[in-house]
Formats: structure tokens, C-alpha cells, sequence
């Protein structure tokens, strides 16, 4: 044997990749097949072999219209078959041509019909009766082993072939034989495993686009199709859909090698993808007639649909269970008196069931439980570092069931962890569920050594031959685990998503329980501090009237040293006022008396209160309003708005600087504005004027940093806005709107 070396394998598997069985430019000798050009229905191209089959030249009928080869009658039925748009359902067609009855199967592709024509014979039985039997016997089906055993052993009663396999392709892209029917000619393959280079990308695709393909005999004499190009196109003929198209020669002594001389294989699709094939072999040239392969077809179609209907059944069956489970097991996560995921320690037999697991591990922070066959602490704690990176950079789970190809590592362990699925918690500290599966020792049995599944030719070109030993030849399977299902990784994901809800309700209820202990502490001490408070400026307004009366030097000192402590006072009475409104307005709590409000008359009385400040350092303050406005607000609340703004106005302008108050209505919104010819805000602070504490943290100390924070807030509470525009060195012009009272 002519063994291939690594390079020359995938130098091989690139020019079988590339093989053009699409446009073979021939077709097997068991028919005729000939194109057709519309509306006339002129014969483009056709097979060499109608001299023999008809008796007519390939010159005499190439551009010559149908009739001129099948009478008449036989065009009409062909026209009438190709009026729907869909051809399947017109076929196979029964024509009479010259005396002969023949099986006519119609296809229309690239702007071209396709005609391909067998001879037609007298069936032997009545296979409706096998047919109907078999039908029956499928729905009937409690398993899917048990459909499968029914369709072979229905096809092969049906076909006369010796051998009939289900193959299934493997997410690996090999296939396995996972159902066999045998006559006794030819051996069975029942759990061997074929190579995925055995039917290369092309072919499979061609499977999933036909339900069917026959060769009668693999050691048939291909027929070239005259002319070799098309007429209209000067392209090859594409023969993707065809019955006879002619197949690989790889393929044909792929089959000679197996001793078989008649093969048909039939497609099993899932949802569109290739599922398998049921292939059905025989040591002699055997031709099933177009009928029975229409009745195989049948099969194969409710097998296909049978499939996927057991398969949504076991997977729905399977996600009951698990949801059962994840019920259960959030449930607990729920109780859990600490974190979350105490929960599911605390249920160790829900976790394994959910997964179908063998070990499983739950870290939270410095805490690590095993359950059930785990590698040691060390290993897992050791493990979990590089876990938390693969889930982190996925946001999800890590799935594997051959953990030492993705974390060497691991290898030293791999008897109890080959499988693993995992999540973690988006939170800071270290957490994790990590499910582990035991290594499967087992053995792969494969149709021949895998290795040695193609083989070099004697020629020059090496080119690709297929092996001639079809001998069991086991592999030992070593660092795998089973598989984990799409239940499995659903289940998995499932919780971990309950784990994250319950975890942010945690969150949110130590949240809510933190301003409510804050809020009640502010209370607190805002009421007991309101008292000793008013007795400090009570005293230190008595002192000063006695200290008043005394004309000693020490007099003036302590004047200034009691001013001090009063103005100390008031601004500590102040903070505690701000410190209770901002309580109040973060737990939704902000208490609000609305009237009707002349707007001239709120504007005039906060000009009035505020003239002093302002006359004293030279200010002049300008107050502007349309008449005739009214809003419906609490007077107290808004007062409190105009005097936190014209108050930070009066500060910020300088001597012999301007304020403007102004009010004006815009639609169904009042509008008022102050404006400054101060030095203004930078573009920078701009943005975070209205958050809490913004003017402590820009280095204000006789500021709480809570006054434009609270007034935005009262605006806000009366269904208004309030936003602030400004240029360092020429002003700031703070605006709000209210809404106005409708009439």
C-alpha cells in the first residue's frame, strides 16, 4: 500500500475537493438523458446512447424539435408537465417512444430542461402493499432504533438489495452505521465508522440537494453527452440534479473495493442539513425500477421528518425535566440566607441530575465544595483561574468534552474531568459552578485503519485512490467525555442566568435597606442636632448683646469670635436641611403643596427678599415678567429654587456686576432664567454642575454641594426641567420651566 504522507494527503484531499462531479460531461448507460430548450422544446444536447436505446442518430435529432424522437403525444404530455412551476410532482412521467414505454423524470436548471428517460418494465409484485407496511410500521415507531430497524428492513424487502445501513454523520464529520438490514452476500458495518473523506464537502451537498442516486452496476462504461458544451451557453452542463448523471470513478472503485457492484443511497435531511444516508448495497448489477425508488424516496422523506420529530420529542422531554430542576434549584438560590450560589450547594443531587454530570465543583469566594468525582482542591482551585478568564472572554459558558486539548494542564486529571461546563457570576469576587465529566474508555471501531483511509495511485500523478481494506480496526478513545447535549448547555445557562437575577435583587434589596437605615440615620440626627443648634444661636446671639455693652479691648474679639460661631451654625442648619431634602427626593418621598402662583408676584417677592445682598455689594438686579402668568406649584419648594439660584448669582457676580430675572411662556411651559455677568463655568464642569456634592469635590468648602442637585429635583417633582448655559468670563444663565396653568 502506498501510503500517503501528510502533505500529499492534503494536496489530495484538495483535488478531490475539487473534483467537478457536477458537470461529469457523461452519464450511467441504464437511460437516455437530453436537454430541452423552451418555448419549442428543441433537443440541445443528448446522449450518445439514443442511436442504441431509439435508434436515432445523435446528428439526426441535436435542433431538432422533441417530436422528431417521441411522437406527438408524447410532446403534449411533456408540456403539460412542465406548466407547474414545480416539476417534482409531475414525475416520473410514463411516455410511449417508438413502441416503448419509458419512465421520463423532467428538471428545469440554469435556464435549461433536462429529459432523462429509462426504460419502463412490468413490476414483478405490487409493492403498494410493502410500501403501505412500512409506512405503517414507522409511524408506529415508539423509539428511534426502532425507526430505524423498520426502514431498513423495509427498503431492503422493497429493493432486493443485500445490504441496507443507515449512516449518520457525526459532528466530528465522520459517519457511523448505526442500523443495518443484511441478506447474507455481503458483510455488515453495524457501529463502524467511516472517515469523513469517504463523501468529500461536494458530495454531501449534492446528497442534500437530491433525496436519491442510483448506480446499477459501479463498473459501467460512462455515456458522454453530444455536444460536450451547451449550444446556448458554451458552458458544461450542470447534472446536479440529475438521475443518471455519471459519478466519480474515485467512487466506483471505492465500491468495487467494498465487493459491490449496485449501490442507491437516499438522503436524510434535518431541517435542511444533511443528517445521514440510508445506503443500500448489492455484490450484483441490480436496477431498481423508477416506482420502487419513488417509494424509497417516500420512506427516506417520513424517516427524515420521523427523525426530527422523535429527536424534538427526547430533547423536549429532556427539557422538561431540566426545568424542572432549574426550578427547584433557583428556588434555593433564592432562600440562600448568604450568597446565591449557597443555594445550589445545599442541593447537590438537582446539580449533578441537571447536567448529567459526574463531579461538580461551587466556589464562593474562599469556599469550595466538591460533589461527586472532582479533581482535587488544588487542581480545581488551580483551574478556576483559567475558567474564569475562558468565561469572562465568552460572557457566557465554557463548554468542552475535551478539556486537555483546551487546557494541557488539565491531562493530569482527565480520568474524572475530560468534560467540563462551566459559568461564572458577573460579580468581584470568586464564584463559579463547574460541572465535570468523567473520561469515556472506550474505542472507536472504524472501517479500516482512519489513517490509512486513502492511498497514493501507481501513476505519476498520485492521484487519490481509495483503501481496499474495509477490516475493523479499533482506535482507543482516551481524554473524551460524552458529550455535553444543547439540554445540557440550555440547563446550565438557564441558571446562571437565575443566578444573576436573584443576585441583582440581592443587590437591590441591600440597596433599598441602605438608604432606608441611611435615611432614618439622617433623620436622627438631623432632629437631634436642630436643638443644640438653636441653643448655640440663641446663646450666641445673648452674648453678644452683653458682650455689646462692654468697651473693653477684649470686646471686638469676641464679637467676632461669636459672629463666627453664628455664621458656623447657620451654615451647619442649612446642611442639615439639604442633607433632609436630598433624602426625601431619593426615596421618591419629596412632599409637595401645590397652588395657584402669580408668576410676577413669586418673582417680585424673591427680588424683594434678596435686594439687600445684592444692593450691598453693588449688584444690579433686574426682574422682567409678561403679565398675566400663573402656574400651579408649591410656593414654598420654588421659592426655595429662585433663592438657591440668585443666591449662587449674588456670589459668583461680581461688584457693580448685573442680575437678570426674567419669566416668559413658551407654549404650555412658564420659563424663568437668572442670568450673571459672573465669570461663568468651564465647559469642562459644565456637565456635572447638577450632580450631588459637585461643589465640594470642585473645592467649594462653604458649599454642601447638594443645592443645585436639590432644585433640579423640585423642578423635576413639578413636571418641569431645569439646565444651565455658560461662558467663562462673560456669565451664566441658569433656566427652568414650570408648567403653565391651563384656563
Amino acid at each position: 500500500m502506498n501510503r500517503l504522507s501528510p502533505e500529499q494527503l492534503d494536496a489530495a484531499l484538495a483535488q478531490c475537493a475539487d473534483e467537478p462531479i457536477r458537470i461529469p460531461g457523461s452519464i450511467q448507460p441504464h437511460g437516455v438523458l437530453l436537454t430541452l430548450s423552451e418555448p419549442g422544446l428543441i433537443i440541445g444536447q443528448i446522449s450518445s446512447n439514443c442511436a442504441t436505446m431509439f435508434g436515432h442518430s445523435v446528428e439526426a435529432l441535436l435542433q431538432q424539435p422533441l417530436a422528431t424522437l417521441t411522437g406527438a403525444t408524447a410532446v403534449e404530455q411533456v408540456r403539460q408537465a412542465l406548466l407547474p412551476a414545480e416539476l417534482e410532482d409531475a414525475n416520473p412521467l410514463v411516455l410511449e417512444i417508438g413502441g416503448q414505454r419509458f419512465n421520463g423524470s423532467l428538471s428545469r436548471h440554469d435556464g435549461v430542461i433536462i429529459l432523462e428517460l429509462e426504460p419502463w418494465w412490468e413490476a414483478a409484485q405490487d409493492n403498494t402493499v410493502i410500501l403501505l407496511r412500512a409506512l405503517r410500521r414507522m409511524q408506529a415507531a415508539a423509539t428511534l432504533q426502532d425507526l430505524y430497524t423498520v426502514s431498513v428492513e423495509e427498503i431492503r424487502h422493497l429493493t432486493g438489495f443485500d445490504r441496507v445501513m443507515i449512516y449518520r454523520f457525526e459532528p466530528a464529520g465522520h459517519g457511523q452505521v448505526i442500523s443495518e438490514a443484511l441478506g447474507g452476500l455481503l458483510p455488515g458495518y453495524l457501529g463502524q465508522c467511516f472517515p469523513a473523506s469517504d463523501i468529500p464537502p461536494q458530495a454531501r451537498e449534492l446528497y442534500r440537494l437530491n433525496w436519491i442516486r442510483v448506480i446499477p452496476d459501479a463498473r459501467y462504461v460512462p455515456v458522454p453527452i453530444l455536444p460536450v458544451l451547451r449550444p446556448d451557453t458554451g458552458q458544461s452542463l450542470d447534472l446536479g440534479f440529475s438521475m443518471l448523471r455519471s459519478v466519480s470513478p474515485v467512487h466506483c472503485q471505492y465500491l468495487d473495493n467494498m465487493g459491490v457492484r449496485a449501490s442507491m443511497s437516499l438522503s436524510l435531511l434535518e431541517q435542511d442539513r444533511l443528517w445521514g444516508l440510508i445506503t443500500c448495497a448489492h455484490p450484483e448489477p441490480l436496477l431498481v425500477s423508477h416506482p420502487v425508488r419513488t417509494m424509497c424516496t417516500a420512506i427516506a422523506q417520513l424517516l427524515s421528518v420521523q427523525i426530527t420529530a422523535l429527536q424534538t420529542r427526547d430533547l423536549q422531554a429532556d427539557r422538561e425535566q431540566k426545568s424542572r430542576l432549574i426550578k427547584e434549584l433557583t428556588a434555593a438560590m433564592r432562600l440562600a440566607e448568604h450568597d446565591v450560589l449557597d443555594g445550589l450547594a445545599d442541593h447537590p443531587q438537582q446539580l449533578l441530575s441537571l447536567t448529567g454530570a459526574s463531579g461538580v465543583a461551587v466556589l464562593i469566594e474562599d469556599r469550595l465544595q466538591l460533589i461527586g468525582q472532582c479533581p482535587t482542591q488544588e487542581q480545581v482551585r488551580a483551574l478556576y483561574l483559567w475558567v474564569r478568564e475562558q468565561c469572562l472572554d465568552s460572557g457566557e459558558l465554557l463548554v468542552t468534552d475535551h478539556l486537555q486539548s483546551l487546557h494541557g494542564v488539565s491531562a493530569t486529571y482527565s480520568d474524572v474531568a475530560s468534560g467540563l461546563l462551566a459559568f461564572v457570576l458577573p460579580k468581584p469576587v470568586d464564584n463559579a459552578v463547574i460541572w465535570f465529566g468523567a473520561q469515556l474508555r472506550s474505542s472507536m471501531k472504524w472501517s479500516g485503519n482512519p489513517d490509512e483511509h486513502l492511498v497514493a495511485g501507481t501513476d505519476a500523478s498520485q492521484r487519490l485512490q481509495p483503501r481496499k481494506s474495509f477490516e475493523v480496526w479499533e482506535q482507543q478513545v482516551e481524554g473524551r467525555a460524552r458529550a455535553w447535549s444543547a439540554a445540557d448547555a440550555y440547563a446550565a445557562l438557564q441558571l446562571r442566568r437565575g443566578a444573576i437575577e436573584d443576585d441583582l435583587a440581592r443587590q437591590v434589596r441591600r440597596e433599598h435597606e441602605a438608604v432606608r437605615v441611611r435615611d432614618e440615620l439622617v433623620a436622627v440626627v438631623s432632629h437631634d442636632l436642630r436643638n443644640p443648634m438653636t441653643i448655640i444661636i440663641m446663646q450666641c446671639g445673648m452674648m453678644q448683646r452683653l458682650v455689646s455693652r462692654d468697651e473693653g479691648k477684649h470686646a471686638v474679639r469676641m464679637s467676632a469670635a461669636l459672629g463666627t460661631m453664628e455664621e458656623a451654625t447657620a451654615r451647619m442648619n442649612a446642611l442639615i436641611a439639604d442633607l433632609l431634602d436630598k433624602s426625601r427626593l431619593d426615596a421618591g418621598q419629596y412632599p409637595l403643596e401645590c397652588k395657584p402662583l402669580d408668576v410676577v408676584e413669586l418673582l417680585e417677592q424673591a427680588c424683594g427678599l434678596l435686594v439687600t445682598l445684592t444692593s450691598h455689594k453693588g449688584i444690579e438686579l433686574n426682574c422682567t415678567s409678561a403679565p398675566g402668568m400663573s402656574i400651579d406649584a408649591d410656593p414654598q419648594r420654588l421659592f426655595q429654587v429662585l433663592s438657591n439660584l440668585l443666591g449662587n448669582a449674588i456670589k459668583f457676580t461680581p461688584t457693580g456686576g448685573r442680575i437678570d430675572l426674567n419669566a416668559w411662556q413658551v407654549d404650555d411651559k412658564v420659563m424663568i432664567s437668572v442670568r450673571d455677568n459672573g465669570g461663568g463655568i468651564h465647559a469642562v464642569q459644565l456637565p456635572h454642575i447638577f450632580e450631588r456634592y459637585w461643589s465640594v469635590r470642585e473645592g467649594n468648602p462653604n458649599g454642601s454641594g447638594l443645592g443645585l442637585y436639590i432644585c433640579r429635583s423640585i423642578v423635576q417633582a413639578h413636571g418641569g426641567e431645569l439646565w444651565a448655559e455658560s461662558e467663562p468670563g462673560v456669565g451664566s444663565v441658569f433656566t427652568f420651566s414650570i408648567p403653565a396653568m391651563t384656563t
